[in-house]
């Protein structure tokens, strides 16, 4: 039988149950209503009818009013007999009540009457007694097959609602049994119930689960091992750090190069939460608080320091892409800074050697020059121009790559001092007019009022300033005019320089300060790329900050600015 049919008979029971006592409940009390109704309406009320008869009997003939009320209540009699030999009884009272009316001096029939009267309350009064008999034969008859009926339904009922809860609490409590077991992975569990209901269709669907499920594990057990044995092979043969976590920041596994690089054990700390470890283990402390920072990080290895890029993974669940783990990976990129090192040394070297013999050339194409070793003609004029042009040139991509070369090495020397931001622009503006004046391009400078000292390093903040002039005046029509504004904001000092030129494109601006990086579309050959990258050096390692807006059509406005003393 089915769970549903089941339910429907015990439910459609007990309302039968409630249906039927409630019909005879209602049967009964009607018949004992209908019982009192017929003693008060009808018996009692001729009891009452005979009695106000009595009473105005004895008032005559000397009251007159007492005829007309004792014919009323014989009227109400004559309307209310209901028991055997009642009605000739009021018959004869009417009959004697009429000769009376017609001699009332005739007291002859009142002995009649009052007899007439005697026997209508007779008849009643043994009515009464038979009704109420009869009313109390019925109390008992519906007490007593109420309560038998009751006291069957109390057996029944108490019987379901005893035995049927188990019906359904007990394979549901079975079921969830085999539900914690195969949660635990007792694959094993099955369910046995003898019904042929809802219930034994799910437990029999549970033990095809269960069964799958242990056919399951068991296939896939070893090849299960034999990939995740391949895995931490591959994970221990890398030369990175690696470090798994859970979403709960668990450590699920270390590599052996994560063991050298934290001095732990994997079988130490498997299964721990991160931070614990962290309040204990420095390198840990820093992966995980400087979870977002991309910055190399310097750790002892190897007998060596040694550099490390950190990458974070998440790892998402496919079905909800959600990220149930995380994996560190420390890249040891500490080959590529050693040859990053000697590319910039060999550069600094490089460079540093090259200044003395630029020099010379220079001097030497100085001394051609002068009219006591001799005149030259125009052709040897034009040469020596073009030597001393080169030399110049390649002094200043000398300056720059020994400027790179203290900033990638982290040895910017700075000379702090308290400086005055007009000797800044006065400095900068003698450097470069000789140029502007050969594109008859006139620099407007505007210096604030009362302007504050700052402390910058004056020789690096002038050298930036005339990048940007220079830049300025190469990437300006002839003619045109360049502003220099110095000004104080916030309790900050801004220099910017703003040229007419072409502008950059928006999408450059981001990359303007990287090394190396020129503008597309420049055709600029002769520089290296750097000068602006070095000027940010310069300027944050003073603390300032530096900065660039432009929009083609619209002109360059590079500024920089630091912090009022």
């Amino acid at each position: 039988m089915r769970l549903k049919t089941k339910l429907s008979l015990a439910l459609g029971f007990l309302f039968l149950v409630i249906l039927t006592f409630c019909v005879l409940s209602v049967f009964y009390i009607n018949k004992l209503s209908t019982n009192e109704d017929n003693i008060l309406k009808n018996n009692y009320e001729t009891l009452v009818f005979c009695g106000n008869m009595l009473k105005e009997l004895d008032q005559l003939p000397q009251d007159i009013q007492a005829y007309k009320l004792f014919e009323d209540n014989l009227n109400k009699q004559e309307h209310n007999v209901t028991e055997p030999g009642e009605k000739e009884a009021t018959a004869d009272i009417r009959r004697n009540f009429n000769e009376l009316k017609a001699n009332p001096r005739d007291s002859s029939n009142y002995p009649q009457i009052r007899a007439s009267i005697q026997i209508v309350n007779s008849l009643n009064e043994s009515a009464i007694l038979r009704k109420n008999n009869i009313a109390h034969k019925t109390a008992e008859d519906a007490n007593f097959i109420l309560t038998i009926i009751f006291g069957v339904l109390t057996l029944i009922a108490f019987t379901l609602v005893v035995n049927f809860p188990s019906i359904i609490s007990d394979p549901i409590r079975i079921l969830s049994e085999g539900i914690a077991a195969i949660a635990d992975k007792n694959y094993n569990k099955r369910i046995y119930l003898e019904q042929k209901d809802e219930f034994g269709d799910l437990a029999a669907s549970f033990n095809s689960m269960a069964e799958k499920l242990d056919e399951y594990e068991h296939s896939n057990l070893a090849e299960i091992k034999l990939e995740k044995s391949r895995i931490e092979t591959i994970i221990n043969q890398m030369k990175d750090g690696i470090i798994g976590l859970d979403s709960k920041k668990n450590i699920l596994f270390l590599n052996r190069v994560a063991e050298k690089l934290l001095g732990l054990k994997e079988v130490e700390i498997i299964g721990n939460y991160a931070p614990d470890i962290a309040l204990r283990n420095d390198l840990m402390r820093t992966l995980l608080l400087e979870e977002n920072n991309k910055r190399e990080l310097k750790i002892y290895a190897d007998n060596k320091e040694s550099y490390f890029n950190k990458d974070i993974l998440n790892v998402k669940n496919n079905e909800n892409n959600l990220i149930i783990g995380k994996v560190i990976v420390l890249r040891n990129i500490t080959p590529f800074h050693e040859l990053n090192e000697a590319k910039t040394n060999f550069i600094a070297t490089v460079s540093h050697e090259l200044k003395t013999p630029i020099s010379s050339i220079k001097m030497s194409a100085k001394l051609l020059t002068d009219e006591r070793t001799g005149n030259l003609n125009t052709e040897q004029g034009e040469l020596i121009t073009s030597i001393r042009e080169d030399a110049d040139r390649l002094l200043k991509i000398t300056g720059e790559l020994l400027n790179m070369a203290q900033v990638e090495t982290g040895n910017i020397q700075l000379k702090l001092q308290t400086t005055n931001p007009a000797t800044i622009i006065d400095e900068a503006i003698l450097a470069v007019k000789f140029q502007a004046q050969q594109k008859n391009i006139d620099i407007k400078i505007h210096i604030a009022d009362h302007l504050p000292a700052i402390h910058v390093d004056a020789e690096k903040t002038t050298w930036v300033l005339i990048n940007f002039l220079t830049n300025a005046i190469k990437y300006s029509t002839d003619s045109s005019i360049i502003n220099v504004d110095v000004y104080t904001e916030n309790d900050q000092t801004k220099f910017t320089v703003k040229d007419q030129g072409k502008g950059i494109a928006e999408k450059y601006l981001p990359k303007i300060f990287d090394r190396y990086f020129k503008v597309p579309g420049t055709n600029e050959q002769s520089g290296t790329g750097l000068g602006l990258a070095i000027s940010k050096e310069f300027i944050e390692a003073q603390g300032g900050h530096i900065w660039v807006n432009s929009f083609i059509g619209g002109g360059s406005t590079f500024g920089f600015t630091f912090d009022n003393l």
